[in-house]
């Protein structure tokens, strides 16, 4: 007896994807040298789930019987019983109606689950995007491309020769890739043609199979692409040590970090001239942020004026550095620390939302507490600021000053721990509904039943991106789409969390057990190790061996193209120093993910054009 008999769908529901999230994750815990499931244990939780609540009978039985039932079905069942008693024809309305019940809760929560993951991983890789986009990250961005492409055309490829049909090959491919959206993406879209079609619908149209094929496909889709890292190690007998330094001394010889230098003024001409008026000392290249004059050690403001043998401490990038120094006078190796005077250094975070998108010069920090303002971090990175830079929420600025006015800056700014760490849900809400519009912007595609769109798992990550890099401009300072790490994880986590429990829990109690032991599940499983493995080797290959792309952030830029964190933490292990592989994944990430998205329905038009529903 099914215990929705009981009239309790939502609590029951939530029990049931409860259990199989916690079995789930501890599944994913399970690590061998640092190899797991990870998050995607939680779908074998939910398959397990799945199987279970349909044997005990926990689950309607119409459910397990892979049967789509619409608003219509309650029609059809009346009609085709009008001969039967008043109490039949009831007992069979109130069965069709608890499906409709069970299906539609589950649907929702497995969707919404999907928005949020994406959604937050937009937010999450957003601010650094648009600067990913040259030189060698441009390089792994096309790689990574490629790998998409590829993998999409061998599993459609499956499909086209006749060995998979169109459902299993979306699967499949999903699966080999570890990608949870692309799975959403195909299953949407599939769903959308089913809905538009008239009369018998062809075979390979069940979005059932394509979860099973998912999870058929998906363990070798984690594995494939660290066995592929260490099959290029081998090949090639990569030396980590060295691959670690070579990358150390790349980005010492490209960075642009600001750099401090003190400078005796020895420059005659120079001599009773204000700070301002010194053509080398340009807002936004080089800024004096300390001058000692004796033992005087003070915070020069515009109007200071200097004399023979002041010391400035300057800031900047090395270039303009050294062209101010060789213009001002002479380097020294005095100290200006702060320490035994009364002046302190101290960084500062911009949470007062009174003062987004003002600027430094508006705040009048120096001429009111004679305080500099010697760099500003953004998102990562460090410049100069100027007096007209202006103020976005989690800007951190490093003050030089005396205690007490540092204080009061702060006190302006804002500065709050807490606020660092709260997650604004109306920019949260704005950034949903916006995606949701997105989303649902379809293109027609001549001669296919549903038209490709960017769906619930294409729209929402969009619009991420351009909110969490651009959201601050276009609403002129007056809304933020910063998320804290924390906040940011525990959305993202509970998304994916409860979009894998219920694809597995829909799909173990649809008989994927079956399936798998005495179905096709083990030919699928076979045609993802292809989709797995022959485009990371190729790519992995030719950006290491042909491009010299250094072989820690390959790995990184494989992890990143597979969307697998596994992979990722698995990359980041090899060397002391994580900066190269993480830096690699974060750079493919958002365009693997936004093409993964996309490839399922590109292939589902292919495979429409190819008249491979028609036969």
């Amino acid at each position: 007896m099914s215990l929705f008999a009981f009239n309790n769908e939502v609590p029951i529901i939530t029990v049931l994807i409860g259990l199989s999230s916690v079995i789930g994750i501890l599944l994913g815990a399970i690590k061998y040298k640092g190899v797991g499931l990870g998050i995607g244990g939680v779908l074998f939780g939910g398959i397990f789930m799945g199987w279970l609540a349909q044997k005990m009978g926990w689950v309607p039985s119409f459910a397990a019987g892979g049967n789509v039932f619409d608003a219509s079905t309650l029609t059809d069942v009346a009609s085709k019983t009008v001969h039967e008693s008043a109490s039949v024809l009831n007992a069979k309305a109130a069965a069709v109606s608890e499906v409709l019940v069970y299906q539609k809760v589950l649907h929702y929560v497995q969707e919404f689950g999907l928005i949020l993951f994406v959604y937050t991983i937009g937010i999450q890789v957003g601010p650094g995007f648009f600067s990913s986009l040259k030189g060698t990250g441009l390089k792994m961005i096309c790689y990574a491309v490629v790998n998409v492409f590829l993998g999409a055309a061998i599993a459609l490829s499956f499909c086209l020769l006749g060995f998979m049909n169109l459902d299993a090959s979306i699967g499949v491919y999903a699966g080999a890739v570890t990608n949870t959206p692309a799975l959403g993406a195909g299953s949407a879209m599939i769903d959308d043609i089913r809905a538009n079609l008239q009369g018998v619908i062809p075979e390979g149209l069940n979005k059932d199979t394509v979860a099973s094929a998912y999870a058929v496909a998906y363990p070798f889709g984690i594995c494939g692409i660290l066995l592929t890292m260490l099959i290029i190690r081998f090949i090639f007998r990569v030396n980590i040590n060295a691959e670690g330094e070579k990358y150390e001394l790349q980005k010492k010889s490209n960075r642009k970090d600001l750099n401090t230098q003190n400078v005796s003024v020895v420059n005659s001409d120079l001599f009773g001239l204000t700070i301002a008026s010194i053509p080398v000392l340009q807002p936004g290249k080089v800024i004096c942020s300390r001058l000692k004059r004796g033992n005087i050690l003070m915070v020069p403001k515009p109007d200071t004026v200097i004399y023979a043998d002041d010391i400035l401490h300057l800031v900047g990038n090395k270039k303009e550095l050294d062209e101010a120094c060789a213009f001002i006078g002479e380097p020294v190796q005095v100290s200006l620390t702060t320490k035994g005077t009364d002046l302190s250094v101290r960084k500062v975070v911009v949470t007062n939302e009174k003062i987004l998108g003002k600027t430094l010069d508006s705040l009048e920090i120096k001429s009111r507490f004679d305080v500099a303002v010697s760099r500003l971090i953004r998102t990562g990175m460090e410049f100069i600021p100027h007096s007209g830079t202006q103020l976005h929420f989690g800007d951190q600025l490093n003050l030089v000053g005396r205690k007490e006015s540092i204080d009061a800056v702060a006190n302006i700014v804002g500065d709050s721990a807490v606020a660092m760490q709260k997650v604004h849900m109306l920019p949260v809400f704005i950034g949903l509904v916006l995606g949701m519009v997105l989303g649902c912007f379809s293109i027609p595609v001549p001669g296919l039943p549903a038209a490709i769109k960017l769906g619930l798992a294409g729209g929402p990550m969009v619009v991420a991106i351009l909110l969490s890099r651009f959201g601050h401009t276009i609403t002129f300072g007056k809304m933020h789409w910063f998320m804290p790490a924390s906040g940011n994880s525990a959305l993202r986590e509970i998304g994916i969390v409860l979009f894998l429990a219920i694809v597995g829990f829909n799909s173990g109690a649809k008989g994927f057990i079956d399936t798998l032991l005495y179905g096709d599940g083990l030919t699928w499983m076979g045609y993802g190790v292809f989709v797995t493995f022959v485009p990371i080797m190729i790519c992995g290959i030719l950006a290491y061996k042909v491009s010299k792309i250094n072989y820690l952030s390959v790995c990184g830029a494989m992890a990143g193209s597979m969307t697998d964190p596994p992979a990722l933490a698995f990359a980041n292990g090899m060397y002391k120093n994580s900066e190269a592989s993480a830096l690699g994944y974060a750079t493919v990430y958002p365009f693997t993910m936004f093409l993964r998205i996309l490839t399922p329905q590109i292939m589902i038009i292919i495979a429409v054009a190819c008249g491979v529903l028609a036969k």
